[in-house]
């Protein structure tokens, strides 16, 4: 089913920062087939388009996503139907540029997994947010069950999976399910602020960093250090690192490139 109000997923640029708004917003951006193919095909994009420097994902309409769109007939096999989520679960998550997901109105289901899925989440007092799987007769999916639980411990995650309880933006805060709640009229510019100095940033060593503490969670602490070693190597292989002493040096702020900055033999860079 197409969107009559346009695409299913909008897609703006500003200053390395991509925005990717769900654009359902009659169904409070429920996400069906083709929003699952179009999220999944614009995170892999995202991932190969070096200009992007950052990422949100946000909502049409007032609500953020009410998860998968469960009124739409789908007669494909429940393997390929999960395939579409596993897809964009994994592009989500193996992006290498920070993610932020803007909240307004409700994250249920598969909708909060996807928010939970980003890097950072910022909220408004007024959002809501449910793990509403066990109320369809459905168990956790999009990632929830790796997520919560490294989010707020298991009996935590097994509360709010188990009774698919509602809870407000505070709450969800104080388990560190949102980093900000941010009143309503002032989170677009907040957002605005965070991304750009996410973009601002070195994108190797930030990539770099993302990767490593998402695998470090499952990682003993001696594999953690030697890949924290190997990270390191290709940042010094960058010119971000020696703009960052030369800035210190000068007191100012650095501008990063994530530009590859081997000397070659004859004394020439490379990128």
């Amino acid at each position: 089913m197409s969107n009559p109000g346009g695409p299913v997923l909008l897609s703006q640029d500003r200053d390395g920062v991509r925005t990717l708004t769900l654009n359902r917003p009659r169904r409070k951006n429920a996400i069906n087939p083709e929003l699952w193919t179009a999220l999944r095909d614009a995170l892999g994009e995202a991932g190969r388009d070096r200009s992007v420097r950052a990422l949100v994902i946000t909502g049409a309409g007032g609500s953020f996503c009410s998860g998968a769109d469960i009124s739409v007939p789908d007669d494909v096999h429940p393997k390929h139907k999960l395939q579409r989520l596993t897809d964009v679960a994994l592009a989500l998550h193996e992006l290498p540029v920070p993610t932020v997901a803007k909240v307004s109105g409700v994250a249920v289901g598969a909708g909060w997994n996807l928010a939970l899925g980003c890097d950072l989440v910022v909220a408004t007092p007024e959002s809501e947010f449910c793990q509403i799987f066990s109320k369809r007769g459905l168990s956790i999916d999009l990632g929830g069950s790796w997520l919560l639980p490294k989010l707020v411990g298991l009996q935590q995650a097994k509360r709010l999976a188990l009774l698919a309880e509602t809870i407000g933006a505070a709450e969800a805060r104080d388990l560190g399910l949102v980093t900000w709640v941010v009143p309503a009229d002032e989170i677009d510019d907040f957002v605005d602020d965070l991304t750009e100095r996410l973009a601002a940033g070195p994108p190797i060593a930030l990539a770099h960093t993302k990767a490593l503490l998402n695998e470090g969670v499952d990682r003993t602490m001696r594999d953690a250090l030697a890949n924290e070693a190997r990270a390191q190597v290709g940042n010094f292989a960058t010119a971000d690192a020696a703009a960052a002493y030369a800035a210190f040096a000068e007191r100012r702020e650095p501008s990063f490139t994530g530009r590859w900055a081997l000397s070659r033999s004859d004394g020439e860079q490379t990128e």
